[in-house]
């Protein structure tokens, strides 16, 4: 009957998206759970059913008993959160609901599309999005609060891993730790007037009437993804671009002008504004890259295998040579040491690598360095030349204190903090006043303590 805290807030993500609930508009609605001052309709879980149906999001039970009671479990965080003051910072809700709606344009394919899809116009889903992602802030930042005072000590720690059998110990994956050196290849002045003409041409034929912005987005733009939508970006705000590009995109007025040329870490753009709303922007842009010649490549590789000669014998180090040679800025301050951007620390399994770094570092021992190769740096769609040193190594095996600690305390973590907000949610259950109706008060629940008119 123990459900993770994740499980408690899966219906609170589930109505982070919008489905045809038409089957449920036939429902004849009524009260079916009152939970303090508020009230769950029946129609409410008919939604939250057909959404989880509709996305193949299993339910353990009796849906008409599990969905209730999460919507009732979300109203006494939420309660909870309004007594204690807690605000979800507006900005990060902005941030998080113009990314969902971006997505959904993106998978629909325009913003007309999706007004027609979901059936409402662009301003009523997004005052919808806003309302949810606020509450699931809120939850979030009410259960971060209850379990804040969870830090087990070290031997608490030992003695919670005493208590586990072999079964209950994860199997950790074979992980390793990457040093990066590399720099781009040289773009000849020739190149870079190409791309800079080009660019012009197309200004010219906007600015002049002759040619569509989005037209031209859709047939050149060397951003994949917004080209297909006419080199349009969505609402954003300053944070969310790269300084150069907002510096010029936020300082544009008209939107029948086009920018000036814009260089970024990405490339040569041009802009046009669509819409300015409040402190975020919408616009269009046209990418366009410098191309690397295979000259330019082969020089630059034969250049970073001299770097890498200097290393293997012994009169530098390869985090002496990142300092001075590497173009990385993610990782030329880490001595090169690449991070895992899906966790934060420095440990990679072989398949969050880059396929190339992965393949080269597969069958090299720890302390050992690579030949130079060509890989694509993936933020910004463009080649680079590499060389890596695996830096460590550890094969798969059940989790230890010794390599594992970090993870054994997480495990810890996670079980009080359940413990924490289990025991506040029995608590909150006998305080708060529960009314079920009787034809849906017949269930198993999680917690007992719901129906006190049974």
């Amino acid at each position: 009957m123990k459900k993770s805290l994740h499980y408690i807030l899966s219906f609170s993500l589930i109505i982070c998206s919008f489905v045809d609930l038409s089957a449920a508009d036939n429902v004849i609605d009524e009260v079916i759970w009152i939970v303090g001052d508020d009230a769950i309709l029946r129609s409410e879980v008919e939604e939250e059913r057909i959404r989880a149906q509709y996305e193949g999001t299993p339910i353990k039970g009796d849906p008409y008993c599990v969905i209730p009671e999460q919507m009732a479990i979300q109203k006494l965080f939420l309660h909870q959160a309004e007594l204690d003051s807690i605000e979800p910072n507006e900005s990060s809700v902005s941030h998080q609901v113009d990314m969902r709606l971006n997505y959904y344009i993106n998978q629909i394919g325009s913003k007309e599309k999706m007004e027609e899809y979901f059936r409402k116009p662009t301003t009523d889903i997004r005052e919808e999005l806003m309302t949810q992602v606020r509450n699931q802030m809120m939850i979030q930042q009410m259960q971060q609060k209850l379990t804040e005072n969870v830090k087990p000590t070290p031997a608490e720690i030992r003695r919670y891993f005493n208590t586990l059998s072999d079964d209950d110990l994860p199997t950790i994956p074979a992980q390793v730790e990457v040093q990066i050196l590399s720099f781009e290849p040289k773009v000849p002045i020739e190149e870079i007037e190409r791309i800079k003409s080009r660019l012009r041409e197309f200004t010219e034929r906007v600015n002049s009437g002759s040619a569509d912005f989005a037209m031209l987005a859709r047939l050149y733009s060397e951003d994949t993804e917004s080209a297909k939508h006419g080199g349009e970006l969505g609402f954003v705000g300053k944070g969310q671009l790269v300084p150069e590009f907002s510096e010029v995109a936020f300082n544009l007025n008209d939107p029948k002008r086009v920018s000036r040329i814009v260089q970024t870490e990405y490339g040569y753009h041009i802009i046009q504004l669509i819409e300015k709303k409040g402190d975020r922007i919408n616009c269009r842009h046209i990418l366009m890259r410098p191309r690397i010649s295979s000259d330019d490549k082969e020089n630059a590789i034969v250049r970073l295998d001299s770097v890498a000669e200097i290393i293997r014998s012994g009169k530098a180090t390869f985090e002496s040579a990142v300092a001075y040679f590497s173009e990385d800025k993610n990782t030329a301050l880490n001595a090169g040491l690449m991070s895992n951007p899906n966790t934060g620390a420095s440990k990679f399994e072989y398949q969050d690598l880059p396929p190339e770094v992965a393949k080269h570092i597969y069958n090299m021992n720890a302390g050992e360095i690579s030949q130079p190769f060509v890989m694509m740096d993936q933020t910004k769609n463009r080649e680079i030349v590499t060389i890596v040193k695996l830096k460590s190594k550890t094969q798969a095996h059940k989790a230890n204190l010794i390599d594992d600690y970090q993870t054994i305390r997480e495990m810890l973590e996670q079980k009080l903090g359940q413990e924490v907000i289990e025991k506040w949610l029995r608590k909150k259950q006998q305080e708060t006043y529960v009314h079920i109706h009787p034809e849906w008060a017949n269930c198993d629940f999680e917690y007992e303590g719901w129906n006190k008119d049974k």
